[in-house]
């Protein structure tokens, strides 16, 4: 497979550093948190407002030259706006169809201060809506209203998770190029915390037993799925991970490249441990290579027909 990522072999420390900076979870875990809920309260917006999408592809962001946004919102005025997090600048904003906009600061402040700040903002834009203020995939959460908890804003740490998500997003646009069967977007899911892409066999499947509505439908097909998380209760530290549902026999035992990657038993997933890609000599290619094993692993296994799933690329001239 020809691939197009960043080189990073010709580039200084300094250089590839920025590029793929040091990310220490317990350096940056209070904003991680504080940031997790922010992002909820947006996303929840979108959930309440987009029409459902498969596999929840209308609540996911993308991720942009400077932060993450929301698809485009039908407004209750009739119109349409968007929600854009800068975290170059660092401030929240939201702009309408009708030429309207209005900002926050993204600053240490707690969520409840945030969510109520960030209700004010879209009424005065005339966009009235109601969400469920529970954190979704999280453990003990605290509805966003009474959380006080949560205060942490670090500018530095965020913006090192940015660029690392920018990175991540230049590989996944290589990897998925060459796959014509269904295939996500580049999607960044605020209630898991992740960037993810995944790729359908075509095949329906019957989600896991007593799943919730969230798995409910997101895993009612064949897919594999590879990602990016930054840490959290189970893994302190970030990682990439991937996975094949349903899992095939022998998947777990499966040897995928580069070499550190490994079968996390807790998670049920292959995980690279994001320091082992960063510290590489080549990052990108590292990372698509993580990605392209797990994707041929899980296809084998799996028995996909890949033939009909995969296409040459056209010679651009």
């Amino acid at each position: 497979m020809t691939t197009h990522t960043t080189k990073t072999q010709g580039m200084s420390q300094q250089e590839k550093e920025y590029l793929w900076p040091d990310l220490p979870f317990d350096a940056w875990k209070d904003t991680l948190e504080t940031l997790h809920m922010e992002t909820q309260i947006v996303g929840k917006v979108a959930l309440e407002l987009h029409p459902f999408l498969n596999q929840w592809w209308e609540v996911a962001f993308a991720v942009t030259a400077r932060g993450l946004e929301t698809p485009l919102l039908p407004s209750p005025t009739g119109g349409a706006f968007q929600i854009s997090f800068d975290f170059i600048d660092h401030n929240l904003a939201i702009v309408t169809s009708e030429g309207k906009k209005k900002a926050l600061a993204l600053m240490p402040r707690t969520v409840a201060d945030f969510y109520q700040d960030f209700m004010t903002a879209l009424a005065a834009l005339g966009i009235q809506v109601k969400i469920n203020t529970k954190p979704s995939e999280v453990e003990h959460p605290i509805p966003f209203e009474q959380d006080t908890t949560h205060r942490s804003y670090d500018p530095e740490y965020v913006n090192r998770w940015w660029r690392i998500l920018v990175q991540v997003t230049k590989v996944f646009q290589q990897y998925r190029s060459h796959f014509r069967g269904k295939s996500s977007p580049i999607n960044f899911f605020w209630g898991s915390f992740d960037l993810a892409e995944t790729r359908f066999s075509g095949k329906p499947v019957a989600p896991p037993q007593e799943a919730n509505q969230v798995i409910r439908f997101s895993e009612d097909a064949e897919q594999i799925a590879c990602g990016f998380w930054p840490g959290g209760p189970k893994l302190h530290a970030p990682a990439f991970y991937s996975y094949t549902y349903p899992e095939p026999q022998g998947f777990k035992n499966a040897t995928l490249r580069p070499a550190q990657a490994h079968y996390d038993a807790s998670l049920g997933e292959f995980v690279l441990l994001y320091d082992d890609v960063r510290q590489s000599a080549s990052p990108e290619q590292t990372l698509l290579e993580f990605f392209q094993s797990a994707y041929e692993t899980g296809a084998k296994l799996a028995h996909w027909n890949v033939q009909e799933l995969e296409q040459r690329q056209p010679h651009i001239q």
